[in-house]
């Protein structure tokens, strides 16, 4: 799964409030549902495994000048929540960028 996040904050402030808001990624699950683990492996990139009703989901968040894009891997098992999931990835993501 694959979401672009267009943007006009440039990648420097894309990047401060993506290291300052990560955090609040597992409060878009009901509480206890979810765990979040988040590392840099460079200053563009933020790597994520969501542990959610037991499915890990592996993703990565790349920053661009003009765009965020958000890739997960679903498992076969979430396939079939595809567009829902992409619709909330879409719309959280929003709000850590605001």
């Amino acid at each position: 799964m694959r979401v672009n996040l267009p943007h006009t904050l440039g990648k420097e402030e894309v990047r401060k409030r993506m290291r300052e808001r990560s955090h609040e990624i597992a409060g878009y699950f009901p509480p206890g549902m979810a765990t979040i683990e988040t590392t840099w492996p460079d200053e563009d990139q933020m790597d994520l495994v969501v542990t959610a009703v037991g499915q890990k989901i592996n993703g990565a968040v790349e920053v661009y000048e003009d765009e965020v894009v958000i890739e997960m891997n679903l498992p076969a098992m979430l396939g079939f929540l595809r567009g829902t999931l992409e619709h909330a990835v879409r719309t959280q993501a929003t709000k850590l960028l605001e």
